[in-house]
């Protein structure tokens, strides 16, 4: 590989680039990273706009539920007022601070770093545009043996009258000034955690989905339940449901939605779903094969169908998590400088993946829905759980956890876990082992719970429901 300036050049700063690129880089090869930081700083889309900020504003949105409940158990409040500018700016303070840690990351680790935006030109050959310092544009060209393509995706806005007044989830966390009246376009989880976020910030939210209902590909009674909660806590959602039109007007943003109503909001963010982040990157000069959605298309290790251009995260279109990346860009890394001493060749397995939504109550799932369990085994037996969390007696909020595990009728094993409730994320993590260990259902009976937790319940449930007979 010493024919060429880098052993391995990554296109794109976010986790998977960052990751592969630094453990790359400490396995000895000469490593380059380039990533437009005029836009965003580095991590990627999950640092700089997506699961640590969203999260963070999570954590803002709660605080007004638990001043409310704060009453229950004896604590006199006085008057509260929330500050949008002072979340905005300590956000972005941290989300710096951690920009700036992964950066260290990749230069402790040896890595060169280019801030321009980088494209194919040749089959080993990148070309990168950059400013120089008096602003006027400039272009370097580099060789590597090997090409990661790790751009990430972007938001999708379909066309429509209207579609320029509309934001998107990069836009959310900087609006001025806050939104008091706030349209929500979509039913994904992006679309419902910003619903229970601006929400519970003191925004009037209305959600629009043109889909029977929010979270499809989440199991059917998690769907429901979780939909019934959010509206409970205030969302106005609108099923089946769409919009025509957007005009702007002195009071605000007219939107004629499909039923012949109308309404004004202050802000209209769209979360109507994200592409692959592909375009100008010359794939379709190097032959690089690309997908209806622009995706880039790879095989179990990662790599394209040029053999020396790999391609990982949320560009493959596979399964947008950051943890998956991360996981993906290892196999990478092993693919390109061979395993690690004493250790087999690493691999990836998208076989229960645990995922959370943040909504207000939050997801936490793993493993199959009940639909996808009867498709793949038939026979499957159902345990669910329902009630009010111990916090909520006092606390006045009528606000209820559904608990639900799938089992593999033939052989026991649990392969689904789901959960809609305080925590859910922190609580599935935990199981998550256990359903990838291939636990059944009676270790889970056979299993201790911890006294008095929710996370309990999923080893106390006894009684399987009883489904009516198909037919």
């Amino acid at each position: 590989m010493s024919d060429y300036d880098f052993d391995l050049f990554v296109i794109g700063g976010g986790s998977g680039g960052v990751r592969a690129a630094r453990m790359a880089a400490q396995r000895g090869l000469r490593v380059a990273l380039a990533e437009v930081l005029g836009t965003q700083g580095l991590g990627g889309t999950c640092v700089n706009l997506g699961c640590i900020p969203k999260k963070l504003y999570s954590y803002a949105a709660h605080y007004s539920e638990a001043f409310e409940e704060a009453r229950g158990f004896g604590w006199q409040l006085g008057e509260t007022r929330f500050d949008w500018a002072t979340l905005k700016a300590n956000r972005a303070k941290e989300i710096a601070r951690l920009n700036g840690v992964y950066a260290n990351l990749l230069s402790g680790s040896g890595v060169t770093r280019f801030d321009g935006f980088a494209r194919l030109v040749g089959d080993h050959d990148i070309e990168l545009a950059t400013l120089h310092a008096d602003g006027s544009p400039g272009h370097q060209r580099f060789s590597a043996a090997h090409i990661l393509i790790a751009t990430g995706g972007t938001p999708h806005v379909p066309h429509f009258s209207g579609r320029e007044h509309v934001i998107t989830s990069n836009e959310v966390f900087d609006l001025e000034p806050f939104p008091k009246r706030l349209l929500i376009v979509g039913g994904g989880y992006i679309a419902c955690e910003f619903a229970c976020i601006f929400n519970g910030l003191g925004a009037r939210v209305t959600q629009l989905y043109r889909g029977e209902q929010v979270l499809r590909g989440f199991d059917d009674e998690i769907r429901h339940f979780a939909s019934a909660e959010m509206a409970k806590a205030g969302v106005d959602l609108h099923l089946n449901a769409g919009v025509v039109d957007i005009r702007k007007t002195d009071d605000g943003l007219v939107v004629r939605c499909e039923d012949g109503n109308t309404l004004t909001v202050d802000a209209a963010l769209y979360a109507t779903g994200r592409v692959p982040n592909t375009e100008g990157l010359g794939l379709e000069a190097v032959g690089v094969a690309q997908g209806a959605k622009g995706e880039v298309i790879v095989d179990e290790r990662y790599r394209t169908n040029v053999p020396h251009v790999f391609a990982v995260g949320d560009v493959t279109d596979r399964v947008q998590l950051t943890p998956v990346a991360l996981g993906e860009a290892m196999v990478v890394v092993d693919e390109i400088c061979g395993p690690a001493p004493g250790k087999a060749p690493r691999d990836m397995s998208y076989d229960f993946v645990p995922t959370a939504v943040f909504t207000h109550p939050s997801i936490g799932t793993v493993g199959l829905s009940e639909a996808q369990a009867r498709e793949r085994f038939g026979d499957v037996t159902i345990f669910r759980s329902e009630f009010k969390a111990l916090k909520h007696t006092l606390s006045g909020r009528n606000e209820r956890t559904l608990m639900k595990l799938v089992v593999d009728t033939k052989t026991d094993r649990v392969v689904g876990l789901h959960m809609v409730g305080a925590e859910a994320g922190e609580i599935v993590q935990g199981f998550a082992v256990a359903l990838k260990a291939g636990a059944t259902k009676a270790v889970f009976d056979s299993t201790i719970g911890i006294h008095p937790t929710a996370a309990e319940e999923f080893v106390t449930m006894r009684e399987p429901v009883k489904r009516a007979a198909a037919g």
